[in-house]
Parts: C-alpha cells; structure tokens; sequence
C-alpha cells in the first residue's frame, strides 16, 4: 500500500520548489522557544532514554532540535525532495534522514526492527494527510514505538482553518509578515511574505487543518495505542498577522502508548 499520486506529487513539488532558506515553508518556526517544546515531550527521554523517529520531518528542523534532547534521531519523509534538503541543511551531522511512506506497512516494519522500539515525534501529518490513509498514519506511530516507546502527537486543529484563510487572504509588505522567524526577539529568515507563504501550501494541493475534531484520538486508539496525556496548544507559524503579532493556529497534544504498557514507560 502506498499514498495516492496526488499526495505525493504534492509533497515533492513543494519541496522541489524550496530554496532551502530557514523560515520559507509558513510551519519551519524555530522549535525551542514555540509552544510545542512542551514538558510532556521534553520529560520521554529522562523516562526512557529511546531513539526518537521525527515522522515528516520535511528539511529536518524539528529532527535537528530533537537530536538535542534524545539519544538520537531519526527524520523521515514521504518527499525524497525534503530528505535532500534535511541531508544538507545538517551540517553537524546530528541526526539521521530517510525516506519513508507512512502507509507502506513493511517499509515501517522494517524500519522498527533497524531501530528496535523508539520514541516518535508526530507534528502536524495527520490533519493534512488524505483520509483513506489516516488510519495508516496511526498504525506506523504504533508500530515504531512497539511495547516500551510513546508518541508525542500534535495535530491541528479545525478552527485552524479560519486563522490560514484569514492570514493568507492578508495583504503582504509589512517588515513582520515579511520575515521568517523570530529568534530572541529578531525578525530573521526569507523575504516571503506570510500570504504568499500560504498561497504556496494550496497551490500544490496541500490540505491543512482537513482533520475533524476528535478524529486524531479516535486513530490513535483505533491502531492499539493509549493516549496517556493530552491538551490543548498552537504551533506557531513563520508568518505574522499585518498588526505584527505571529500566527499561532490552534492544535492538540497527546502523548500515547501501546495499550497496556505500563504507566511511565519501561519494561
């Protein structure tokens, strides 16, 4: 079983077309000081010290910052596309990339018996992936963590959607909307400004926030997992709204395990 000719001609042609600049893609927000670097994430290695599988990880941002707090880790990504621009954007050499179909079940086999059980670090897939292969998604994040790793999952939202239309209808130009990030308070990155960096993630047919409330736990818990923990929080974005304030589109956090494994981890 593979994704659909769409999705990935999607995916590649994005990142075909990326520059490779920090801060272009509208979700390459720098992780450290943004929301989603959240104690439940943060507290898996001290628990147990597993490799973590960044699943998406796209040009290897999140994969980068994660090798930082876990023993290792591992990117993957559907696009062969963003695995080169993961590979060169590394030039410590900190993590490991790889491509990988999410709904290929033995290509995710295979790649729990390399690593043995893992951590997994899933931000935003889910929402945007086509619903036939959702449930997939949730079995590949089951089958990686195997009896002793968790997942920290986070997913959009669906009153994400009318932050995006909002932000992407805006006029450009401001010296906010027309940077990449924001690190220690500076405005640093691309030229691109937040409305065209929109119009690029419809323009090759990607889906945001397409995700109904409720359906991410329903698969986590359809594919054998226990969801251990979860709440509310935004993942901010590299675009800013035209009063200066930065884009924070609203998701939900979980962390999950294999059902019946013990509370805290181990065994």
């Amino acid at each position: 079983m593979s994704v659909t000719e769409r999705y990935l001609n999607a995916w590649e042609g994005y990142w075909g077309a990326f520059s490779g600049v920090p801060g272009e893609a509208i979700w390459d927000s720098d992780p450290e000081p943004a929301a989603e670097a959240h104690p439940a994430l943060l507290a898996l290695p001290a628990e147990l010290p597993l490799p973590v599988v960044d699943l998406g990880c796209g040009n290897g941002t999140r994969t980068r910052w994660l090798a930082g707090h876990f023993p290792r880790a591992i990117g993957v990504d559907l696009s062969r596309a963003a695995v080169e621009h993961a590979r060169r954007a590394d030039r410590e050499g900190l993590a490991a990339y790889e491509r990988l179909d999410l709904v290929d079940t033995a290509a995710v086999r295979a790649l729990h018996e390399r690593l043995g059980d893992s951590h997994v670090y899933l931000r935003a897939v889910i929402h945007q992936s086509d619903p036939e292969d959702r449930p997939a998604v949730a079995a590949a994040v089951a089958e990686l963590v195997g009896a002793r790793g968790r997942a920290f999952v986070v997913e959009l939202e669906p009153a994400a959607k009318d932050v995006i239309a909002e932000a992407a209808g805006a006029p450009d130009g401001t010296a906010a909307g027309a940077s990449g990030d924001v690190s220690g308070g500076t405005a640093v990155g691309t030229a691109v400004g937040t409305a065209e960096k929109f119009r690029r993630v419809f323009e090759y047919d990607l889906r945001p926030a397409a995700a109904s409330g409720g359906e991410v736990a329903g698969l986590l818990r359809g594919a054998g997992l226990a969801i251990r923990a979860e709440g509310a929080t935004e993942l901010a974005m590299t675009g800013f709204h035209p009063d200066g304030r930065r884009i924070l589109l609203p998701a939900h956090w979980f962390v999950a395990e294999r059902a019946g494994a013990p509370a805290g981890g181990g065994g």
